[in-house]
């Protein structure tokens, strides 16, 4: 039997579980400001997976790059939700290099 499938759809859901709770808290203590980097960071983990000999290592890698991304288009949301009292608001949030220029760009949405 090949166990690679179940194994990595696990680890998977794993990823994608953590990423619910980044998301919720990133937004809180950083901001929607930080969607680029998000982005950026996961489109840079997803070629680096091309790179790694390892299959669980690619596999892995490019799930994380793929969570990044979908969390990155998920902050918008998340933002409106803690603004309507449904998750703690952060008033102190680090802002973003270059959040000036960031807060004309349209964040992405899924």
């Amino acid at each position: 039997m090949n166990w690679f499938g179940l194994l990595l759809g696990i680890a998977t859901l794993f990823i994608v579980g953590f990423g619910f709770f980044g998301v919720i808290r990133g937004e809180r203590f950083f901001g929607l400001t930080w969607w680029p980097y998000l982005i950026g960071l996961g489109i840079l983990t997803i070629c680096g997976s091309l790179f790694v000999a390892s299959i669980w290592g690619s596999a892995l890698m490019g799930s994380f790059g793929a969570s990044l991304i979908w969390g990155a288009t998920e902050l918008k949301e998340q933002a409106v939700r803690a603004e309507l009292g449904w998750y703690p608001f952060g008033d102190k949030k680090i802002e973003a290099p270059f959040a000036r220029i960031i807060k004309k760009w349209r964040a992405p949405q899924l």
